[in-house]
């Protein structure tokens, strides 16, 4: 066995009636879990897996953090729990494609297989309800610095962890003052022009390569930003990320898109955004 039992597996007794609401998707999206890092949200990941539902499951890359396990091993049980509770979901009959990114590289030579029911695939056209189409792709392999500069990709790597650490302490300081969680690292983004100036031309990049299959959108994750638009002329979708923002995204079944943000503040209220499907041409 791949992964020891899990409390989710003795939590999910079928004969344990429970009062949680599933909500149901046709499609649900998640990227940048990052399992195996001290930054991983994995409690919120699993709360949020028990309580939505889909007929497919794309993870999109950067689920497990294969860079992190290799310079120190770190996997409490909550990362275990989140692994059997996707393989669990598999065995009751969701489809669950697995397209990894740059921290799970380690995948990429198992194109074509499958992991207890979970497909690894490089990359996937999902058909949206409307029968429109979009390229689902982690979306690494458009960013310069991981695919030119690998030793630059592991030094920001290793200061994201650091200032990751840092916000954790600074906001265990605030909810001790009653604040709200303030995320430095998306301050940051939205501050800094080049950072800005990153983000823009990754989305560019994806969008030209959806294109390129002649697909309608794309749908995507690595740089930890969530966003739902149509700036460049097709529907740009990003997963955002399990270590802050803690979103993913979900097609409903009559096929809008939206951003799921999942925190103790907002689970019970409406996705924090859903747009319109794009009018046929």
């Amino acid at each position: 066995m791949l992964f020891p039992p899990s409390h989710e597996q003795a939590t999910e007794d079928p004969r344990i009636v429970t009062d949680i609401a599933t909500k149901r998707y046709r499609a649900l999206f998640i990227s940048d879990v990052h399992l195996g890092t001290r930054g991983c949200q994995a409690d919120k990941l699993l709360d949020f897996l028990r309580q939505h539902d889909a007929d497919t499951i794309y993870l999109v890359g950067d689920i497990v953090d294969g860079w992190a396990l290799r310079s120190s091993w770190y996997w409490p049980q909550a990362h275990n729990d989140v692994v059997q509770k996707l393989l669990r979901k598999a065995r009751k009959g969701a489809r669950i494609i697995y397209t990894p990114g740059n921290h799970d590289e380690f995948l990429r030579g198992y194109y074509g297989t499958h992991f207890g029911g979970i497909e690894v695939i490089e990359n996937i056209v999902h058909e949206g309800a409307d029968g429109k189409r979009y390229l689902v792709v982690h979306g690494d392999i458009f960013d310069l610095v991981v695919t030119q500069a690998r030793w630059l990709a592991l030094l920001g790597d290793k200061a994201y962890d650091f200032a990751i650490t840092v916000n954790r302490l600074f906001n265990v300081l605030r909810r001790l003052i009653g604040a709200p969680y303030w995320s430095l690292s998306k301050w940051a983004k939205l501050k800094v022009k080049n950072a800005v100036n990153y983000i823009g031309a990754f989305e560019k990049a994806l969008a030209t390569e959806a294109q390129r299959h002649q697909a309608d959108g794309v749908i995507c994750g690595h740089i930890h930003t969530p966003a739902l638009h149509d700036d460049y002329g097709l529907r740009y979708i990003n997963c955002g990320d399990w270590v802050e923002s803690c979103t993913a995204v979900g097609e409903r079944l009559d096929g809008r898109f939206e951003i799921i943000t999942w925190t103790e503040l907002m689970r019970d209220e409406e996705p924090m955004a859903a747009l319109p499907q794009p009018q046929a041409a």
